[in-house]
């Protein structure tokens, strides 16, 4: 096993590539056929879901045990709820996120045979107007409206541009790299776990790997709503990486130029062996490393085991300032994630008695445990009583 040389200038060009693409929930297609045209491109074979989840395979010595490395597709949007009097259109966010970052935001909508382009902005947008009303009116999704670029002042002439409740709505990314090695971008979550993951692979082809067991690559198309990783896996597979972002800020450990292993998020810890897996190999390669755990997320790992999978499952990150917002990130924290991608595909099992889906007791793992030193009883005092 060795730490595998990664591209950095192909995985920022393929996640440049990606956030070209729209792709909110729901509107994925564009992408995946992206995602598949380079999966041919690299020569890895790949079957698609009925909704277009990718399922691709690197082929190693050993079919079981399974490890799976799951990257979701989809970003955060919004969809059409509303056309307004005004000639503006009301919105319902798609994903979990504050209507504070939409407010600014340059979007097309897409009617089904043409792309409308707007501003969403809040209700009162003009201090010359509102004076400083703007600065008191409360953030939700109420409080914004999208302007189009259109000529329209009622709900007559939005009908009449094509649009109508429904319609997908997808933001700019505004995607930036610095000279300093910052990408700062929106749906970086996860376009740029995306890229990490393909870059890995493409590094293990190009160096001619191949891996001791079987792994899957799975890209899915709806965890920001949270269904992600519940219909794509194979019953064969035994562990599961879920590969998305982490959230440097005040009372976390991770950065933006590092990997973290997240130890638990808010559907509950990780497998304990897995885990360990992970950090051991990091740490015998070094690649820089932080733990954290995650109060208000989740990932595709959750909805794979909420429907069902007896899988252990992991969370390796990049790290993203600002997630959900307007984020950033690092290319060192996507070169390292790509490199602990790599080590993990050619790793042998966290637990080797996974490759049957039922173990004896001989061949389940333990957890190391210290018992606390037992007291001694201390000896009566006196000479008794009489």
């Amino acid at each position: 096993m060795m730490k595998l040389e990664i591209d950095r200038e192909y995985l920022k060009r393929m996640l440049l590539g990606m956030l070209a693409i729209p792709s909110p929930s729901g509107y994925t297609d564009s992408i995946v056929h992206y995602v598949g045209e380079e999966l041919e491109r690299l020569g890895i074979g790949f079957e698609l879901t009925r909704r277009g989840a990718i399922r691709a395979l690197i082929e190693g010595e050993r079919r079981k045990p399974i490890g799976a490395l799951v990257a979701h597709l989809d970003t955060l949007g919004a969809m059409v709820r509303e056309l307004k009097p005004n000639g503006r259109l009301g919105l319902a966010p798609i994903g979990t996120w504050s209507s504070r970052f939409a407010s600014g935001g340059r979007v097309t909508v897409f009617t089904g045979k043409h792309t409308r382009r707007g501003t969403v902005l809040p209700l009162l947008a003009s201090g010359h107007v509102y004076n400083e009303r703007i600065d008191k009116q409360p953030v939700s999704w109420d409080h914004v409206e999208l302007r189009i670029d259109e000529r329209a002042g009622g709900v007559e002439d939005l009908e009449g541009l094509g649009i109508r409740v429904g319609n997908f709505v997808a933001f700019d990314p505004q995607p930036e790299v610095t000279e300093s090695g910052f990408i700062v971008s929106r749906h970086l979550d996860n376009k740029a776990g995306v890229a990490s993951l393909l870059a890995a692979a493409k590094a293990i082809r190009d160096q001619g790997i191949t891996p001791a067991c079987d792994t899957r690559l799975l890209f899915t198309i709806f965890e920001e709503v949270g269904s992600g990783g519940s219909a794509i896996l194979h019953q064969d597979v035994a562990e599961l990486v879920s590969i998305d972002n982490a959230t440097p800020a005040p009372g976390q450990n991770s950065t933006e130029f590092d990997v973290t292993v997240a130890m638990m998020d808010s559907s509950g810890p990780f497998d304990y062996h897995l885990t360990r897996k992970l950090i051991g190999l990091a740490n015998r390669h070094g690649i820089p490393l932080r733990r954290d755990v995650f109060k208000y997320y989740r990932c595709d790992s959750a909805s794979a085991v909420e429907a069902g999978n007896d899988i252990r499952t992991a969370l390796i990150c990049f790290g993203v300032d600002a997630s959900h917002g307007h984020e950033r990130t690092h290319v060192d924290s996507l070169t390292r994630l790509s490199e602990l991608i790599g080590l993990y595909i050619q790793s042998e099992p966290a637990v080797k008695g996974d490759k049957e889906e039922l173990v004896p007791l001989a061949d389940f793992p333990d957890q190391p445990t210290e018992a606390p030193p037992v007291p001694e009883k201390k000896k009566a005092g006196g000479s008794g009583g009489g």
